[in-house]
């Protein structure tokens, strides 16, 4: 059983939809003792780091996600589920959980594409991910031209380059795909990415690391 976690973050039923194509069972839960006894952990979310930190806290799950991360099960988190597992988000100047040490950064005002064209922000489309120091599990059998769906005006920053497993572009050179042990979490939407996405999750179903 996959459990996603529900922090009233949104976008819960995308996932959910997902891994019933994929034809994993799940379950949405709030519950300690219901992720205490799952295989496998999604932390996924849209949304603004404040409101989902004080979610989190509110919920008596900051604890709660904590010992999953450390009971070593595969884990995964998505977009704002990835930026608040760092320390810190500028978003809303909002001290988050601290599993991968670092920050949450706004993307810079002036960004312009390699013909001079402004960026809008948000990030806002498909993108790809360039693999760093090598392949990730979580990434097998995906083409390197595959493109991920983005939504996002922050992005993640560890502290420690190794944790950085894939970058992407946009008008700066950014962590989209990070990766700890037992953990890895990526700023796309892959449950929104099609085949390439929906790859990445079959591949986490799989993953034992």
């Amino acid at each position: 059983m996959i459990a996603i976690i529900d922090y009233r973050a949104g976008n819960l039923a995308s996932v959910a939809r997902a891994l019933d194509f994929l034809r994993q069972p799940w379950v949405i839960t709030a519950d300690a003792g219901v992720l205490s006894r799952a295989e496998r952990i999604i932390f996924p979310g849209v949304g603004a780091a404040g409101e989902a930190m004080a979610n989190v806290r509110n919920l008596g799950l900051d604890s709660v996600i904590l010992e999953a991360y450390a009971s070593g099960r595969p884990f995964l988190g998505l977009c704002l589920g990835t930026q608040i597992i760092l320390d810190y988000s500028e978003e809303d100047d909002t001290p988050c959980l601290g599993i991968i040490a670092g920050s949450t950064r706004r993307f810079p005002r002036g960004l312009k594409d390699r013909d001079g064209h402004n960026l809008k922000i948000p990030h806002m489309g498909w993108n790809r991910v360039t693999l760093v120091g090598g392949s990730h599990p979580i990434m097998a059998g995906i083409e390197p031209e595959s493109e991920f769906y983005f939504v996002h005006s922050f992005y993640p920053d560890p502290a420690d380059p190794d944790t950085v497993k894939g970058r992407s572009d946009y008008g700066v050179t950014f962590p989209s795909l990070l990766g700890q042990g037992n953990l890895v979490a990526v700023q796309f939407h892959p449950e929104k990415s099609g085949r390439p996405g929906l790859r990445l999750l079959e591949n986490f179903c799989r993953w034992r690391p």
